[in-house]
């Protein structure tokens, strides 16, 4: 269980590669600062060990408590430093910040693409339960993401099938399971007739490779 502790403000950061928003809402920090002079005590903020700058912590939650506390020239603030276990610190950072001020549309599109980015396997439903998003939601604002990974992924097996290498070596080397290698094998024959389709109509060798992001001599 995390233990509460005084952290100086001159040692925290708000790190915009996991902050949900997309900016800083000024009104906000204002009412803080208003109910702060006024005597009122709020949670602790949320920080984690900067990952890429040793002695520093970046906000997980509470941005905007942080930048009442530096407006009204405080020192220190009470933090939680939270152990993550792995778990993505923007997916983390957005279910904290789903609260009294949800997060947009536009944000929560983001946090997805960049969740995805991050690591390409993890599920809509979990990216959807941290952006207060319906699975299908998440689906949509990652669809083109996820062809393009899964384009690279059947051109890594075609090629490296192509060279004899067995199904199982393939799944080893791309972190993957043989049957689903297998499956992405059985869609090979879809992308040749791509390719024809659309050399037939008089694209060059050279525009559909451009198009696809593919190697010329893979087309």
């Amino acid at each position: 269980m995390s233990k509460v502790q005084s952290i100086k403000l001159e040692d925290i950061v708000i790190d915009n590669s996991i902050y949900p928003r997309s900016s800083i809402d000024h009104k906000r920090v204002s009412m803080f600062e208003e109910n702060m002079r006024d005597g009122f005590e709020f949670d602790p903020i949320h920080l984690q060990v900067h990952p890429d700058e040793p002695g520093k912590f970046r906000i997980l939650d509470g941005a905007h408590r942080f930048k009442a506390y530096k407006g009204l020239g405080e020192k220190e603030v009470k933090a939680e430093i939270i152990n993550l276990n792995g778990e993505d610190p923007l997916l983390y950072a957005a279910s904290m910040a789903i609260g009294p001020r949800e997060l947009k549309d536009d944000e929560a599109s983001e946090i997805a693409r960049r969740a995805y980015r991050n690591n390409p396997r993890i599920s809509s439903a979990k990216v959807g339960k941290a952006v207060g998003r319906s699975r299908q939601a998440v689906d949509s604002y990652i669809s083109d993401l996820r062809a393009s990974y899964q384009m690279g992924q059947d051109i890594k097996i075609y090629k490296m099938t192509n060279l004899g290498i067995p199904q199982e070596r393939i799944a080893r080397r791309l972190g993957l399971d043989q049957k689903t290698i297998h499956n992405h094998l059985g869609e090979m024959p879809k992308l040749a007739f791509l390719l024809n389709s659309e050399l037939k109509k008089g694209f060059s060798v050279n525009q559909v490779a451009e198009k696809h992001g593919w190697p010329e001599s893979l087309v």
